[in-house]
């Protein structure tokens, strides 16, 4: 029979782990599950105290070995219960911590205007400000950042006579980027990213496999790309933009699939 004591020590710890949890997460529920958990444990520890008050005998040594050994298998399975549960924590506060949130500018926007209906991508007034926050990070760090601009048609160029599903594109550059990337569709139905701490060459890279993913997921499709590079193109968020624009008007200049890297200005 397990010991109420230990029963008591799980409860306790469930709802300690649980209470945390709803702190961290900002889930009231969780809250209400801890709380729970408490009563239970001190209704546990209650139930327990009488039965150790009435021994009257104290117990043979055969007796209390096994009553050891069980306590100690006991008292492994509530630390492998208390694992389990550091565990799921710990994958709840990664959750929350890479869940993507509006830059501080947009926090309290409606979330609508935030979302491009058609991709469910990003938008392109949460793009602006979103290149503004990461360029600024970028110069505390000294790091690059590079924006690639993407326009995409059906087929091969010479029956690309129409613009691809905008759901498929986003899927296919979903599945491409990186959790620090972030991926929008702007209002002339350009697909737009901004790539953390990339230099141009790796920019160049990710959009070449996201042009094969979508390929390979949905069949031929053309796709026209721009990359500009901070600080190697420009230093602000508009001038990058500018520079990435240009580069896209110079690759769909090309009948077929091509990326253009910005100019360096002299």
């Amino acid at each position: 029979m397990v010991d109420a004591r230990v029963i008591a020590l799980v409860l306790g710890v469930v709802g300690l782990a649980f209470g945390v949890a709803a702190l961290a997460a900002g889930v009231p529920a969780l809250g209400a599950v801890a709380g729970l958990a408490a009563i239970a444990a001190g209704g546990t520890a209650l139930a327990a105290s009488p039965q150790r008050a009435t021994a009257a005998e104290p117990a043979a040594p055969d007796d209390r070995d096994q009553t050891i050994d069980r306590t100690r298998r006991e008292l492994a399975d509530a630390r492998g219960e208390v694992e389990a549960l550091r565990q799921e924590l710990a994958a709840a506060r990664s959750g929350a911590e890479d869940a993507p949130e509006p830059p501080p500018e947009l926090a309290g926007s409606d979330t609508s205007a935030l979302t491009d209906p058609e991709s469910q991508l990003f938008s392109e007034a949460y793009f602006r400000v979103a290149l503004q926050s990461r360029l600024a990070s970028a110069r505390r760090h000294l790091r690059p950042v590079s924006v690639c601009l993407m326009q995409v048609a059906q087929g091969q160029v010479e029956d690309a006579s129409s613009s691809a599903p905008p759901a498929r594109v986003a899927d296919a550059i979903r599945e491409t980027l990186r959790e620090a990337d972030i991926a929008c569709r702007l209002d002339d139905g350009t697909f737009a990213a901004i790539l953390e701490d990339t230099p141009e060459n790796g920019a160049v890279w990710t959009v070449e496999r996201t042009r094969r993913n979508l390929v390979s997921r949905s069949g031929p499709h053309t796709m026209w790309a721009g990359v500009a590079c901070y600080p190697a193109h420009a230093f602000s968020g508009d001038e990058l933009l500018e520079q990435a624009r240009a580069a896209l008007v110079a690759a769909q200049e090309w009948n077929q699939d091509r990326i253009e890297v910005a100019a360096v200005e002299g």
